[in-house]
């Protein structure tokens, strides 16, 4: 069958990869970096507005050029880069450029955070002359500041996260399992445009949707990168929703990301049948306090490691400390994360980071106590620094819903 170009949709303005791929060039020179090779797909897709298979070439000056293995046609109709040739090997790629009158880099960059060990080498041995430079943090710096075009795509992620949440109520009933609400509230965020992959650069890291975990499992710790794992359905997943009852009078964590175009929104709250233990709405009113205060101190210029250390201090002076984050050692380090179109982007609020926000940045904030045996409770939001503090996205109430 054929399909025509108009079958395709270009999700990103040609405007809008001019400007990353200038920004992109500016690192470059002010590293003394001749070209960068994008291949991971994240960043081809912040690049070039496609995630088909091939490699981008982006000169310190001059045009980039995307060479395209598969698809071709596919590439053509969704990238806003201007020059795009098809090609069968990257072994062709220096032939490639110097037909184009682009001169092989002295310095090359590669994402040396994500690519695979034999795919450097092999770029190695094709780029014989070249020096190689890893230039993946230059690339999460730049992808950490969003655009007006970027933070409207993850504006609409978030009122579609917000309208999952929503649904909760209308599904939970007592009596089923985990995974069964989990099944329900997933057909439902397909239906309003999921796209059902979540992006995770750390390596051999993955999430489908989210989390649902009731009572006693949620509180269970496991190797996810999140201060909830949840028990899973088996040893090989080994995170989210099992086949664990639904009860009453316990916290049920709906911990989902929404993902749209592209782009990401997450969003924790907990809902429960009937009121849960006191001792735990207490610990879920303490998390609300503590976000409140973290969006009035995270003023553009604070250094995100501060802020992690500040929230330590409050979760601690509210009689949290061991329960924080994990009750289990060795605990994660952050109390949230930067996110767009993948999940675990700049800047990170965690223990040591000297990074220092900037207006335009996007943070999942996520404080959360967990109580072994008993459950989780806590929060998370997407949030904008703005030059007023942080600014919600996702605006389903944060306090508990009691169906």
């Amino acid at each position: 069958m054929i399909i025509s170009s108009s079958e395709y949709t270009r999700l990103t303005p040609v405007s809008e990869i001019e400007k990353r791929i200038q920004g992109l060039q500016q690192s470059l020179s002010t590293n003394d970096i001749c070209g960068a090779l994008i291949v991971q797909k994240a960043d081809l897709f912040y690049y070039t507005g496609t995630t088909q298979q091939g490699w981008l070439y982006v000169p310190v000056q001059g045009d980039p050029v995307l060479m395209v293995f598969k698809d071709f046609q596919r590439a053509k109709a969704e990238s806003g880069i201007k020059q795009i040739l098809a090609l069968i090997s990257p072994k062709k790629i220096p032939d490639t450029l110097a037909g184009l009158k682009i001169s092989l880099p002295d310095r090359l960059g590669l994402e040396l955070d994500v690519m695979p060990a034999n795919m450097y080498l092999m770029f190695s041995e094709i780029f014989k002359e070249s020096r190689i430079i890893d230039i993946s943090t230059q690339i999460r710096l730049q992808r950490a500041v969003k655009s007006g075009f970027e933070i409207n795509c993850v504006k609409k992620a978030s009122v579609l996260a917000d309208r999952v949440a929503a649904k909760v109520p209308e599904l939970l009933k007592a009596g089923m399992t985990e995974v069964e609400l989990a099944g329900i509230l997933e057909a439902h965020a397909r239906k309003l445009g999921h796209q059902g992959l979540i992006r995770m650069r750390m390596w051999d890291n993955y999430l489908f949707y989210g989390h649902i975990m009731c009572g006693a499992g949620a509180a269970v710790p496991g190797a996810f990168a999140s201060p909830t794992s949840g028990v899973g359905l088996n040893s090989n997943v080994g995170q989210g929703p099992s086949f664990a009852v639904i009860k009453s009078n316990e916290p049920i964590l709906v911990d989902y990301v929404f993902a749209f175009n592209g782009y990401l929104s997450d969003h924790a709250r907990i809902f429960s049948l009937g009121e849960i233990p006191q001792e735990l709405q207490n610990g879920h009113k303490a998390m609300l306090e503590i976000q409140e205060a973290v969006k009035g101190k995270a003023m553009p210029g604070t250094v995100t490691g501060d802020l992690y250390e500040a929230m330590i201090a409050m979760a601690e002076e509210k009689g949290y400390k061991d329960n924080f984050m994990g009750a289990a050692e060795p605990k994660i380090r952050f109390t949230g994360h930067g996110l767009g179109i993948e999940l675990d982007e700049f800047p990170f609020i965690a223990k040591g980071q000297t990074l220092a926000l900037e207006e335009g940045m996007l943070i999942a904030l996520e404080p959360k106590v967990i109580f072994p045996g008993k459950g989780v409770v806590g929060i998370e939001n997407t949030l904008l620094v703005t030059d007023k503090g942080l600014e919600s996205l996702t605006l389903y109430p944060d306090a508990i819903t009691v169906v």
